[in-house]
């Protein structure tokens, strides 16, 4: 049965269609447009409703304060009420190798439950391999040894079917062991730097090895160290620096984990083609931290030693707070909430409205309010 989305405005990645009509069949897009022949399909009236891609969260370990290797089908359930049509669960660095494979199994056993859990496609391995001085969690920080083989392997073998992209610190010792071992299990593997301290050139030397994300842009990044007049260039600047890059922001409602003015520069200087939103879903309930002012701030979480620990919002409240801080449009939030991230991740079947794309589909008001959800064509 073909299914046709009528009355609506269409956000394409770089302007509107308005009064204009989708007909799904088949789980794809087949047409989209004004002035459509209907005859024969089911009328799903969007009553002016905005209709994007759906959205698509490349990381998050949590929804709904449910971690993904606890209910791996209560938390992809909840983010797909909230127009997350494809979600990648995000792994611990906090976690032993053994914990960490049993936590891949049970996100696998749901990966191949698709009625269940079916905009759950794979992981985002957060590590293990991080810099062990950042990071919420991190006082026993278990995989600070020096990066080796008989460590990661096991890991690796379990992740490397479902893996999408692997975060590291690319100034850990010997973490080219460790990216070469995965390329050779993986060629078009992709990686991030994350919870990193790295410099320009340990970053940009594993450009051609896949490095192509930047994780939670400027939180977990290394310090800028001072000599008497002038200061380094950090992560955070190198994201800024090289074109290829693209940069994860978690943005909240009052602008906590990136200020807004921050937000407006990345938004400047990366352009609309290289930011990705994130939610950074997480279960922590630790006390909120003494250190800062966060009054207000009802979407974030902290761990026990009282530093943030990720969100417990979902991406299209980021969608939302993105449009509130920078004056960003639909149009370029549907793109960092899904046609970039389907790109970092290398889908090119969804992400944006075209024709034979996956049928998966989000209504919006105007400011950004769920209204309605199509996964593969069918109402959620």
């Amino acid at each position: 049965m073909q299914t046709a989305i009528i009355n609506t405005t269409i956000v394409m990645p770089d302007h509107l269609i308005p009064d204009a009509t989708i007909i799904c069949n088949g789980g794809k897009i087949e047409s989209f447009g004004k002035n459509l022949c209907t005859a024969g399909c089911e009328i799903y009236d969007a009553k002016g409703a905005y209709t994007g891609p759906g959205l698509i969260d490349i990381h998050t370990h949590a929804a709904d304060l449910t971690r993904f290797y606890y209910d791996p089908y209560h938390a992809s359930e909840y983010l797909l009420k909230h127009g997350v049509t494809d979600v990648l669960a995000a792994t611990s660095y906090s976690r032993t190798a053994e914990m960490i494979i049993n936590d891949i199994k049970v996100i696998k056993e749901a990966i191949n439950s698709p009625d269940r859990a079916k905009n759950l496609i794979g992981i985002y391995m957060e590590g293990p391999y991080l810099n062990v001085n950042f990071g919420a969690g991190r006082v026993n920080h278990p995989w600070a040894p020096t990066v080796a083989l008989e460590r990661f392997k096991a890991v690796v073998d379990e992740a490397i079917d479902v893996a999408y992209m692997w975060a590291i610190a690319p100034e850990r010792e010997n973490i080219d062991e460790y990216v070469d071992y995965i390329r050779s299990k993986n060629p078009n593997a992709r990686f991030a730097v994350g919870h990193s301290e790295a410099e320009p050139w340990q970053i940009e030397r594993l450009i051609p090895k896949g490095l192509c994300d930047v994780t939670h842009h400027t939180n977990a990044t290394g310090t800028l160290q001072n000599y008497p007049e002038c200061r380094t260039a950090c992560v955070d600047e190198t994201a800024h620096y090289n074109d290829s890059l693209y940069t994860e922001l978690i943005c909240d409602k009052i602008g906590i984990h990136v200020q807004p003015y921050i937000l407006r520069l990345v938004k400047k200087i990366k352009g609309d083609d290289k930011i990705i939103l994130i939610s950074d879903g997480t279960d922590t309930k630790g006390p909120v931290s003494p250190r800062g002012n966060y009054e207000g701030a009802d979407d974030l979480n902290f761990d026990f030693e009282g530093e943030i620990s990720g969100t417990r919002f979902t991406l299209d409240r980021a969608c939302r707070n993105m449009m509130i801080h920078t004056g960003a449009s639909l149009c370029q939030v549907f793109k960092y909430a899904s046609r970039n991230p389907a790109r970092a991740i290398g889908l090119y079947d969804r992400g944006e409205i075209r024709v034979g794309n996956k049928a998966n589909l989000l209504l919006v008001d105007a400011e950004f309010n769920v209204k309605d959800v199509f996964f593969g064509g069918e109402k959620v």
